[in-house]
């Protein structure tokens, strides 16, 4: 790969965004220890923000797009759009990263999906962990039960997905979606026969909030997830 793009939406992210950016200009720096010649972009696409997550971006070194969709799929696909059309590299030469503005990745993100890439590969399937500070211990315990680190699930999350631009394109692009517009484009990906992979290598830590600013996103299922969990028990007929 000649040129990473990261794309990243925000809506209202104030509180969580410069732990986000922070964490992904350590990441495209490492990669770039690697592999000096490598252009990097990193677009943040402000979604209908009114907090202070405008002038938090600002400070840093990225390219800011502004929209009023309300819709992560909108704010995802225009940050694409702008990502590569600032890019100096062809299409099979750029690959796209995705994360989000409540999500923290680890040093190694870029570089793991551009090693799979290399191999092959043109759409990464990321795995993502909830910030446990935001979870009830009984919710932690039972993450840590059904989660194990070398065998990633092969859930589509936005927070931790790469394609290769030719393969994003040639599969229609992320859509105009309210919600699951990453599986959507996934989905279009495996139909013209894309090679992916899943790996738990790069792992992101993301918000555990059970409220978040995208309906049917991962805060609505780490909800029902909590709210089976903490349930208090029902009692047996005639106890």
């Amino acid at each position: 790969m000649r040129a990473v793009a990261v794309v990243i939406p925000a809506h209202d992210e104030e509180a969580l965004i410069e732990r986000c950016l922070s964490s992904v200009a350590g990441a495209v720096a490492h990669a770039r220890e690697g592999a000096p010649d490598l252009i990097a972009v990193v677009v943040v696409v402000l979604d209908a923000c009114t907090d202070a997550t405008e002038p938090q971006v600002r400070r840093w070194p990225v390219e800011v797009v502004e929209i009023s969709a309300r819709r992560v799929g909108a704010a995802r696909r225009t940050g694409v759009a702008h990502a590569l059309s600032t890019l100096d590299a062809s299409p099979h030469e750029t690959w796209i990263a995705m994360t989000d503005a409540d999500t923290v990745v680890p040093v190694d993100w870029i570089t793991h999906q551009l090693d799979l890439a290399d191999t092959g590969v043109v759409v990464v399937l990321g795995t993502v962990r909830p910030d446990f500070a935001d979870l009830s211990a009984r919710h932690v315990a039972y993450w840590r039960a059904t989660h194990h680190r070398g065998r990633p699930p092969g859930n589509v999350h936005g927070a931790n997905l790469g394609v290769r631009a030719s393969t994003y394109a040639e599969a229609g692009g992320i859509p105009d979606l309210s919600a699951h517009e990453d599986v959507a484009l996934v989905r279009a990906a495996r139909a013209i026969g894309a090679r992916e992979r899943a790996s738990d290598v790069h792992e992101v830590e993301t918000s555990g909030r059970l409220a978040g600013r995208t309906p049917a996103g991962y805060a609505a299922f780490l909800a029902r997830v909590h709210a089976w969990i903490d349930a208090p028990p029902v009692a047996a007929p005639g106890a």
